[in-house]
């Protein structure tokens, strides 16, 4: 007579044990990254050397590619200089709109990076045994092989397999991460293009003979 509710409690138990591990997440080649951190990277943040294309509608004489300069500003006719580093083109052309009210009527201002490499801290640096090794601007969903095309590949004398990638998550301590970039950019192995983050380091080193 008693057998009954303990089977019914061990069926409850078994179900539950089971559905919590289908929940278990798969092994990750690298840790993954809180959601804000995801969020804030969604949305390019001007930077000193970024080209920007500053429209003005109806106003040809204001219209203009203007380049950020070392200090971080523009010099925009009838505004003067601007700070415009770590901000947003969209909150450029905000503060662009308000400053331009006393000169133009009703203004709308749009404001499009064309050459942009963004702030220091959002930059993607490769070093080593790339063909084109340079900084790259941050782009959301940005993954290695992303960057390995943007920079032309490897070299010759690369040794892909023992490229390191050195990142500082939440501002905490530095970490290094290998990988095999031989493996994914001449085998196709899809599992280490791994997503990148804002100011991570690629460093390929050169292979021993």
């Amino acid at each position: 007579m008693t057998t009954k509710p303990f089977q019914a409690l061990w069926l409850v138990l078994t179900l539950f044990l089971a559905a919590c591990a289908g929940a278990v997440p798969t092994t990750q080649l690298m840790p993954s990254t809180a959601a804000s951190n995801l969020q804030s990277a969604q949305e390019y943040v001007i930077g000193p050397g970024d080209v920007l294309d500053i429209f003005v509608w109806r106003n040809a004489d204001l219209t203009r590619a203007m380049p950020v300069r070392p200090d971080g500003r523009i010099s925009m006719p009838l505004v003067g200089d601007t700070l415009v580093v770590g901000k947003t083109p969209a909150a450029l052309a905000a503060e662009l709109q308000d400053k331009l009210k006393p000169y133009v009527i009703d203004p709308l201002v749009t404001v499009i990076p064309t050459s942009f490499v963004g702030l220091f801290t959002r930059q993607i640096r490769v070093i080593g045994e790339a063909s084109q090794p340079r900084a790259l601007a941050y782009r959301s969903s940005m993954t290695v092989l992303d960057v390995m095309i943007e920079v032309g590949g490897l070299t010759r004398y690369a040794d892909g397999d023992r490229a390191v990638l050195v990142r500082r998550a939440n501002g905490g301590p530095q970490q290094s991460f290998r990988i095999k970039l031989d493996s994914l950019v001449r085998d196709g192995d899809i599992n280490q293009n791994v997503d990148m983050q804002p100011g991570d380091i690629l460093i390929i080193p050169q292979r021993l003979f």
